[in-house]
């Protein structure tokens, strides 16, 4: 018998408002590690299975999503003493409506910032590592290594893959350390649409702080900063300096961040978390690539915390595009980078604390289910997993539970209301529109008189007078009746009829009466020869009085009005009957 005793340490990156969420696993469908587990019906992100790709964040119909927002420690930053610089994603572009730098850094200024550079520059850099090792030609594929996100995909789920991951810093964690070395005492704060970035900086320790583009909508706002309004101004030389890695945040913007490619190796780009677990899974049967792989589909444009804008994620790709290319009189010089820092960097694998999937335990919960032979297995995927079996293994380890099975939720409740209904001491039919009965219990077919076992489909006509269920359908009122005779058995029931309008049904209940009718018969039978004693006593005290009428005197009409009123009594009670 399996046995759980296990503590899921949730996420301080992503969490799930609790009013706002219950039961609807929409988040764990697409879910690409099934990093949600599920408790007192309530979604929870599984800190150690999450890879922080947000795509819960995004089908969530309650939008229910919490992101762990930075906002508070970097208006502390800013409100210190240290300067602070911001480290920009070039999807600024797709986001913010803006083609000029200089108006994201005056408008970061306003909000306090001492500086801001473009996370590009660091991209550039890591393009360079890239090609050094591609010139070499030692790896047999090469996956980039710019998407955290897919860093710790391979890290936690293929680390047959770590072997081809870019042993390169991310544009995040390059550009920092070029600016911590040319100033070691800046403080350092990365905007950018991506929710990964936020436990890789807290991970790297050469980033201070990460905003989203989100909450930095939400701080110019506050702060009044309208973009629209900020006029364009000469900022530095870089920007006569032409960097293809400006390209980096649109799909195949790595590839296009190159001069030129080196051979030995085809290049190719996946975005998307599914088609990047495709290519990983056959990894080691592929040869000579370069893999550019992002987790968000149309890459960094269509980041979790980016910003919709009227377009859609094309126009975000063709807007950065013609941002990192420019005009050809204006930028025509590659950019040059003057500061030499070191972006070689390890990926280890990360192990995750969970149970593997033991057969016979996986057995026993899908048992559990009702699933005791692999056709039983629906793999119908409401729960949330692809399988059955994924999803017991979910179970085995503490993740779900047995409930979030809607197959086996919904034959249960199905077979509670059959047990109930045909076990009931009442009778129940269930015809549709043209009295062909749809259900019928044990004790209706028992007061009807009907031996016969398969009836369904059958008229109601051949079984009891149905003028009352062509009324209820003519008047579509209810009815009620409490005492009707059904001739083949000699019952009475008390006879209800109610329309189902929505289910377009009727609904019969008949409560069997026979025996209080029974008594109330006997009861008016003793009450109806009473009043006939009554009356032949009457007849005969009255011939009595007129022979002794002269001894009774008034006694003999007393008697008569006693009598009378007993005899009134009488008849009054079998009319009330």
């Amino acid at each position: 018998m399996f046995h759980i005793q296990k503590q899921i340490i949730m996420s301080s990156f992503l969490e799930f408002k609790t009013v706002r969420c219950r039961d609807c696993y929409k988040c764990l469908r697409v879910c690409p590690t099934k990093a949600i587990a599920f408790k007192n019906h309530q979604a929870q992100i599984i800190e150690d299975r999450c890879i922080l790709c947000g795509q819960c964040t995004l089908v969530c119909p309650q939008n229910a999503k919490v992101v762990h927002s930075e906002r508070k420690e970097v208006e502390s930053l800013l409100a210190g003493k240290q300067k602070v610089v911001a480290t920009v994603a070039p999807s600024f572009v797709a986001s913010f409506g803006v083609s000029d730098f200089s108006v994201m850094k005056i408008a970061l200024g306003k909000l306090g910032f001492f500086d801001a550079q473009e996370t590009a520059v660091g991209a550039n850099v890591v393009t360079e590592a890239y090609k050094k090792i591609l010139e070499e030609g030692h790896l047999k594929n090469f996956i980039s290594s710019a998407c955290p996100a897919v860093n710790r995909l391979i890290q936690i789920y293929y680390p047959k893959a770590l072997p081809y991951l870019a042993p390169v810093d991310t544009p995040m964690i390059a550009h920092a350390k070029m600016i911590r070395a040319e100033n070691p005492g800046y403080k350092i704060v990365f905007i950018g649409p991506c929710i990964a970035k936020k436990r890789e900086a807290l991970e790297s320790g050469v980033i201070d702080g990460v905003l989203t583009f989100e909450e930095l909508s939400e701080m110019f706002k506050e702060k009044d900063v309208v973009l629209s309004e900020i006029t364009h101004i000469q900022v530095n030389n870089n920007e006569k300096q032409l960097n293809l890695a400006k390209n980096y945040p649109i799909t195949n913007g790595i590839i296009k961040s190159f001069d030129i490619l080196p051979q030995k190796y085809q290049y190719l780009s996946v975005d998307g978390v599914d088609r990047c677990m495709q290519t990983l899974e056959n990894i080691e049967s592929l040869s000579g690539l370069f893999i550019e792989m992002s987790a968000c589909e149309y890459s960094c444009v269509n980041g979790p915390c980016s910003l919709q804008t009227c377009g859609g994620n094309i126009k975000s790709t063709i807007d950065v595009g013609e941002y990192a290319h420019g005009t050809a009189e204006k930028r025509t010089a590659p950019l040059k980078i003057e500061t030499a820092i070191d972006v070689n960097t390890a990926y280890p694998r990360i192990r995750i604390d969970s149970l593997p999937a033991i057969e016979k335990e996986i057995k026993e919960i899908l048992a559990k289910t009702g699933k005791y032979k692999p056709e039983d297995e629906l793999n119908c995927g409401s729960c949330g997993y692809s399988t059955c079996r994924e999803k017991a293994w979910a179970v085995l380890n503490g993740y779900a539970n047995i409930e979030m099975c809607l197959p086996y939720m919904r034959g249960r409740a199905e077979s509670m209301s059959y047990e109930i209904v045909h076990n009931s001491r009442e009778g129940v039919m269930v015809a549709d529109k043209d009295l062909k009965l749809v259900d019928i219990n044990t004790m209706a077919r028992e007061l009807l008189g009907i031996e016969e076992f398969d009836i369904k489909g059958r008229n109601i006509a051949d079984f009891m007078n149905p003028t009352d269920f062509l009324e209820v359908l003519d008047t579509n009122a209810d009815i009620d009746k409490p005492k009707v005779h059904i001739p083949k058995t000699d019952k009475y029931v008390h006879l209800t009829i109610n329309l189902m309008k929505k289910q377009n049904m009727l609904f019969a209940d008949m409560k069997d009466v026979t025996s209080a009718v029974n008594y109330n018969e006997k009861l008016l039978s003793v009450k109806y020869e009473t009043l006939q004693t009554t009356d032949d006593v009457i007849k005969k005290q009255m011939r009595v009085a007129q022979e002794i009428a002269s001894l009774l005197g008034e006694t003999t009409a007393e008697t008569k009005v006693a009598l009378l009123k007993l005899k009134q009594t009488l008849q009054a009670e079998e009319k009330g009957e």
